[in-house]
């Protein structure tokens, strides 16, 4: 049981550049180089965004799952992050108040760059000057990143469910968030319209 291909270390690279053109393509493609598309799910009158990754974190759980199930992919060998709670609350808060700032994410921002946007230009910097900030203050912060380490984590371990039950249950989540977010964004554009 192995990876569906190989590549030595020279042509991963080739193969790594080839999958991230395609992949900005992509974004530039749908759209999501312009900002007002990310700012439209906090702002409610847009969730594309919000509906293209839910639907690609599905498409990807329910593959590896046949892949593994298939013996076509040793899921056993996918690298899984280290899990640090407090910091993940604390990063995760902060690169959320940054996408509603900078109407960015990083993949978005580095397309948008790509086409030649100002403000994405800006984020990127300002992704690099917060990324030097936080290295130079690693140490006094150090204790407090590394607290509530919970190693490679998986939630529907640490939810004491099975993988397909969990699998099953973010199936549902996500399409009652397909219909949910149809909803608000209806009644949101109403209001929009009316001014």
């Amino acid at each position: 049981m192995g990876p569906l291909f190989t590549a030595s270390d020279e042509w991963s690279f080739v193969l790594a550049l080839v999958i991230g053109i395609g992949f900005g393509y992509i974004l530039e493609a749908a759209g999501f180089s312009s900002s007002r598309k990310l700012a439209g799910v906090f702002y409610g009158y847009d969730f594309v965004v919000l509906r293209v990754f839910f639907t690609a974190a599905i498409t990807a759980m329910i593959g590896l799952a046949f892949f593994g199930y298939f013996g076509w992919l040793d899921l056993d060998k996918i690298f899984v992050n280290q899990y640090f709670v407090g910091s993940a609350i604390v990063g995760g808060a902060i690169l959320g108040l940054g996408f509603v700032i900078g109407g960015f994410c990083p993949g978005t921002g580095v397309s948008a760059a790509a086409i030649g946007k100002i403000d994405a230009w800006f984020f990127l910097g300002g992704i690099l000057i917060g990324a030097t900030i936080f290295d130079f203050a690693y140490p006094l912060y150090a204790d407090f990143f590394e607290s509530g380490k919970k190693g490679s984590a998986l939630i529907y371990e640490d939810l004491g469910l099975s993988k397909g039950t969990f699998m099953l249950i973010f199936v549902i989540i996500g399409v009652a968030m397909f219909a949910g977010t149809a909803v608000i964004q209806r009644k949101v554009s109403k209001k929009v319209n009316k001014y």
